[in-house]
């Protein structure tokens, strides 16, 4: 049976190329292409593919924003996810959504072809390098001081941070604090810098 992928990296000559190859590697048929995360959700409306393959980075909305999006309306969807920067945060965290499989760009189309008929068939896929790194990880940060930390690097100030996670204003300045802490820095830049670095977030 034909698996319906749609594929999405904003990386031009990676996307075309593996829009090119998977169907040589597997029976998959690339039903649409998208260059932004935006654009990735759209496709999924339109087409509703088996699998749909997404890069971590893209402008608009990054792969993780578009698997939440689309998971929380449809919990049932496989989706395999694409990074150059292969972070523990990262594999946590698409995990945690729902993402069932989890590949360095650096994967050969070969080995794509086989995590999508994996996570198409109701397994996962996730790269053992990555996963191995996860599981020695010793990050001292919550999942909560992350999701606040991951919010504060985009700039935003304690309302708006509050605003986006459903926090009391005193509960993310808590969240900050204990942050900064634990990073031993100065100010929430650097920890959210710091948990950058360490791969957390």
């Amino acid at each position: 049976m034909t698996v319906t992928v749609v594929l999405a990296d904003d990386e031009g000559l990676i996307r075309t190329a593996l829009a090119t190859l998977l169907p040589l590697e597997g029976d998959i048929d690339v039903v649409a292409e998208a260059a932004d995360g935006e654009a990735a959700y759209a496709a999924f409306v339109e087409h509703r593919p088996d699998v749909l393959v997404l890069d971590f980075e893209m402008p608009v909305l990054d792969g993780l924003e578009v698997a939440a999006r689309v998971l929380a309306e449809h919990p049932e969807q496989r989706i395999l996810m694409l990074t150059r920067h292969a972070r523990p945060g990262t594999l946590r965290r698409a995990l945690k959504l729902g993402v069932r499989g989890f590949l360095g760009k650096h994967s050969s189309p070969e080995l794509i072809a086989e995590a999508i008929a994996q996570v198409h068939a109701g397994g996962r896929h996730i790269d053992p390098a990555v996963s191995a790194q996860a599981l020695i990880d010793d990050c001292p940060l919550t999942d909560r001081e992350l999701d606040v930390l991951r919010v504060a690097s985009d700039g935003y100030s304690v309302t708006d941070i509050a605003r986006k996670l459903h926090l009391a204003q005193g509960t993310v300045r808590n969240y900050l604090s204990s942050s900064i802490g634990k990073t031993h820095t100065a100010t929430r830049p650097d920890a959210a810098r710091s948990a950058r670095e360490q791969g957390w977030i």
